[in-house]
């Protein structure tokens, strides 16, 4: 293959049908996460008695049309989802090392199912907040073992691109709930809205049957041959992945004899008999945040992720029909349908950007965009300018698609090898949750203290002034690497804790 071959060229040649399902059923996962962030956003206040209809009788005796609560009682229904998402982000890391990624993933799916069905029957706060925070644990889950299985059994030219693929189906999550957030906000049609998810989740476990499970979690933590085997099924038949399996730097003649009478043609989804002799492969939490080898890794990642969330998006996907209603109030819900489908388009057309110009300027850029857009849109809001708000809102979501948005999820299989990846996501994940439960939270009450009118969007563009310098400093570049030993300028072979 050409060092320079196009692109496009090498994604007809390296994407077989078997890689686009894989692909499709497991981000559903990152699906359900944008989803479930902006579910109450278009229904707010139907979902809260502010707003009722001629159509809003209730279904039953149990089920009222609306759940009567103020705007702090609203804050904590939509930020508790959060405390469900740091709970399974800080488990699922050592779950998919243990387990596999693909038993992982399909434990998520049942928190879906069940905590759609609580938020959907709730007849008061409290069941609500308890849905809420099922669904938080399968999200949480879901971005921390999606991203981390997609760059595992990704062609290695294109893992920038398909690396984009957890943020464009969170984006699409997005866009779904707020498209059917503009035309079911009304009666007890945001039951059905809530209820959807539950339904995503069941067909994600069905598909979930048909997948494979990581062929590069095999080779470490099972079988090298089994994994070579599984490989070549994605790559197909034709595909030449010795350089891949190479690069596992795992002891295949090791397990031979117990490979031939193993699973030689595995169903999808089956794990052979664990491998005691890699099974110190991998490492937990605790021993990944003291060993020195990986303390870098684990504050890049946890910055990036503070970043991603602290610079503001979440205001806009959680809080923007209440935000801009004052100063758009009949175009406000169309505007935000219309940002999400912005989010997705952008965040699409740059997937191929972080293969081209880089992971960490991708990540600055993006930064640099969204925190001048913020002083922007403040000071659309503060004055009443109309076309500057809403540019800015424009403008601040297509920043966020170039860098922010996709490339956070693939860093940490890029700053550490394959023994501490999931524990360096979920010390990402764990800080990206607490930074979303700290806007969705505050944001209300910060921007009510500073007297509204979006003086608020300041305090955002200050933290990517501040995020952006410590991103620019201590972050390094992984763009063409050929291991974490280049990334971070060390001689030595990677270390393993045993």
């Amino acid at each position: 293959m050409a060092h320079d071959e196009p692109l496009h060229k090498s994604l007809f040649r390296d994407t077989t049908a078997y890689l686009a399902y894989t692909l499709l059923i497991t981000t559903l996962g990152p699906f359900q996460f944008g989803y479930h962030l902006s579910e109450l956003n278009a229904p707010q206040d139907v979902l809260t008695c502010k707003k009722r209809s001629l159509q809003s009788s209730a279904l039953s005796a149990s089920l009222p049309p609306c759940i009567p609560m103020s705007t702090a009682q609203f804050s904590v229904v939509s930020s508790i989802f959060t405390l469900g998402g740091l709970i399974g982000a800080v488990s699922a890391g050592p779950s998919c090392n243990r387990y596999g990624r693909l038993l992982t993933m399909r434990m998520m799916t049942a928190f879906f199912v069940v905590g759609s069905a609580i938020e959907s029957l709730a007849n008061n706060i409290g069941l609500l907040c308890f849905g809420r925070v099922v669904s938080g644990l399968g999200c949480g889950v879901a971005v921390v073992v999606v991203p981390i299985y997609i760059a595992e059994v990704s062609p290695p030219k294109e893992k920038g691109f398909f690396g984009a693929f957890t943020q464009i189906s969170i984006n699409m999550g997005i866009l779904t709930a707020q498209l059917l957030g503009y035309f079911m906000s009304r009666g007890n049609l945001w039951r059905i809205i809530l209820a959807i998810s539950g339904a995503i989740g069941l067909l994600q476990l069905a598909g979930l049957f048909l997948v494979p499970e990581s062929p590069r979690w095999l080779a470490e933590h099972r079988s090298p041959q089994n994994a070579r085997q599984t490989l070549r099924k994605i790559r197909g038949h034709r595909a030449d992945v010795d350089a891949e399996v190479k690069a596992w730097n795992v002891d295949a003649d090791a397990n031979d004899i117990t490979e031939e009478e193993s699973l030689l043609s595995a169903p999808p989804g089956s794990h052979p008999a664990p491998n005691p002799k890699s099974a110190s492969a991998s490492i937990n939490l605790w021993q990944a945040i003291r060993h020195p080898a990986y303390q870098p890794a684990i504050i890049a990642v946890m910055a990036v992720m503070f970043a991603q969330q602290l610079t503001g998006i979440n205001s806009i996907v959680m809080y923007s029909v209440s935000l801009l209603s004052s100063l758009l109030p009949t175009t406000a819900s169309l505007l935000i349908v219309f940002v999400s489908a912005l989010n997705v388009v952008v965040t699409t057309v740059c997937a191929p950007l972080s293969d081209k110009i880089g992971r960490k300027t991708c990540i600055l850029l993006s930064i640099a965009g969204m925190g001048t857009c913020s002083v922007l849109l403040a000071i659309g809001l503060l004055f009443g300018i109309k076309m500057l708000a809403a540019a800015a809102t424009l403008i601040f979501v297509a920043a966020f698609a170039v860098g922010l948005g996709p490339v956070p999820y693939i860093l940490a299989n890029e700053l550490v090898g394959p023994e501490a990846v999931g524990a360096t996501q979920s010390c990402g994940l764990a800080a990206n949750w607490i930074a979303t439960f700290l806007v969705s939270q505050f944001f209300p009450i910060v921007d009510s203290a500073l007297g509204g009118h979006g003086k608020v969007y300041f305090v955002f563009a200050g933290f990517a002034v501040v995020l952006g310098a410590f991103i620019a400093w201590w972050v390094p570049e992984t763009k063409g690497k050929s291991g974490v030993e280049e990334v971070w300028g060390r001689s030595e072979a990677r270390e393993r804790i045993e």
